[in-house]
């Protein structure tokens, strides 16, 4: 039977959190070039009008994989906390919950999606001219529901284990059949028939179908430690006490997904006011910044796992050293792509928007006023990663709160009347130092080492 990769409560810390990091932050990357590519096929095949349906479809997409981010954190979590207490029969009980869990939860999600897609379209105002190519699209992404849901689980239960390496090569199978599949699918070649937008969305399908299967058919020939066997069957079951904590914990972390979706939502209501060529500018711009958030995100999905692993086995000195370890990376990291991104600041805004005129310019502003301040949001991110790997998530989803709902938009608002579209940009530096400062001051002196992720068998809660 295989064992856990290397132990994250062993070793070197630096070096175990760079390898670690890698993986992930390669496959955010890898992601966002898939999905850049595949908009590229539809634009260039199926024109504006199919560009419009998949962003429809995209943003329906997004809010449901945002709603299942904080289940999947919450089971890294718990596996990561009873590894480290060198629980794995515990470990392994939260396996089997998690995919019951997520089994049932993409049926009743993806069927619902079925059902719905053309209210759901309408709800967000999808232009008619569009909305038959948009539908066409979103069904066959709801049919694909369970297979995302088991590939976030399945990669949820590696990393809690220590293993980042293992989803990432099946993320770059998945992407790679998915730009492959996508101009086959859409003009039809050879034997494979013309399918148009539907052929975009089913070349994703299959794409996601073969590489989770491959992925699970690789575990078990491995004889991965936390899979269920069939001398395990009985853990698949609905363990209310798990539940209780993945949806106690889940909520808040994915709350905190749809606070930066909403805060980006209002941020271009207010864009628009100014125009077609600011509203391009900020699109260029938050494209880019994207990439300057990666590394953050990275390192801070993987403290995470790191941090669970070692309250579960209850070394502190050892998780402080993580946190500043962490922070110290998220500074090399996001502040080398900070001054890359400054130097080549108008070469890659042109990648998005034309080499002269008024919108390349907006956009160097804005980049100009706000790249530098990710390093703040870095900050946050991994010393959130540290703190909500121990069950405290409700403090870092008030701070996202606080930083983007209370002060960022109503900064930017007021700023905006007072001094115009330029000025707009301050208050990303103000909501990003706000977050860093207030995370880093519940870190020092908040009761978060206290929190419980689920009592333990016999025990309160605590």
């Amino acid at each position: 039977m295989s064992k856990p990769k290397a132990a994250l409560t062993e070793g070197p810390i630096a070096k175990s959190l760079f390898l670690f990091s890698l993986p992930i932050l390669l496959g955010n990357i890898l992601q966002s070039l898939n999905g850049s590519i595949n908009a590229i096929w539809v634009g260039q095949f199926l024109g504006e009008k199919g560009l419009a349906a998949t962003s429809n479809a995209n943003i329906i997409m997004f809010f449901l994989i945002s709603a299942i981010f904080g289940f999947a954190m919450a089971a890294v979590i718990l596996i990561g906390q009873h590894l480290g207490a060198k629980k794995p029969e515990e470990a392994k009980r939260v396996v089997g919950t998690s995919t019951v869990f997520f089994f049932l939860l993409s049926v009743i999600v993806g069927g619902l999606g079925l059902l719905f897609t053309s209210v759901l379209l309408d709800w967000l105002n999808t232009p008619q001219e569009v909305k038959e190519l948009a539908v066409a699209y979103t069904k066959v992404m709801f049919a694909g529901i369970p297979f995302i849901f088991g590939y976030n689980l399945v990669m949820a239960i590696l990393r809690g284990s220590g293993d980042a390496k293992t989803p990432f090569y099946f993320l770059l199978l998945s992407a790679g059949l998915d730009i492959l599949l996508n101009p086959l699918l859409i003009l039809g070649t050879g034997p494979l028939p013309e399918l148009g937008i539907t052929g975009s969305a089913l070349a994703t399908f299959i794409a996601q179908f073969i590489s989770f299967t491959l992925l699970l058919v690789y575990l078990y020939a491995k004889k991965y430690f936390l899979r269920i066997t069939s001398a395990d069957l009985h853990m698949l079951r609905i363990d209310w006490s798990i539940i209780a904590a993945l949806v106690r914990k889940g909520v808040p972390m994915g709350l905190q997904m749809v606070v930066v979706s909403l805060s980006n939502l209002l941020l271009i209501h207010l864009v628009n006011e100014y125009g077609a060529e600011a509203a391009a500018a900020f699109g260029a711009a938050m494209q880019i910044s994207s990439y300057v958030q990666m590394p953050a995100m990275a390192i801070g999905g993987a403290v995470t796992s790191f941090a669970a692993q070692n309250i579960g086995a209850g070394l502190w000195d050892r998780i402080s050293r993580l946190t500043w370890i962490g922070v110290l990376f998220n500074l090399a990291l996001t502040g080398g792509m900070v001054v890359l991104l400054t130097i080549f600041d108008r070469e890659a805004l042109s990648l998005f928007l034309p080499a002269t005129g008024r919108a390349i310019e907006l956009g160097v502003h804005i980049n100009a006023v706000t790249l530098w301040s990710f390093i703040f949001f870095g900050i946050f991110n991994v010393v959130a990663g540290v703190v909500r790997s121990s069950g405290a998530v409700v403090v870092p989803l008030t701070v996202t709160f606080t930083a983007l709902l209370l002060l960022r938009i109503p900064l930017a608002t007021w700023l905006s009347h007072l001094y115009g579209f330029d000025a707009i940009w301050w208050s990303f530096p103000a909501s990003f130092i706000l977050a860093a400062l207030l995370n880093v001051l519940y870190y020092r002196f908040g009761g978060w080492k206290k929190a419980r992720m689920m009592p333990a068998r016999g025990e309160a809660a605590g």
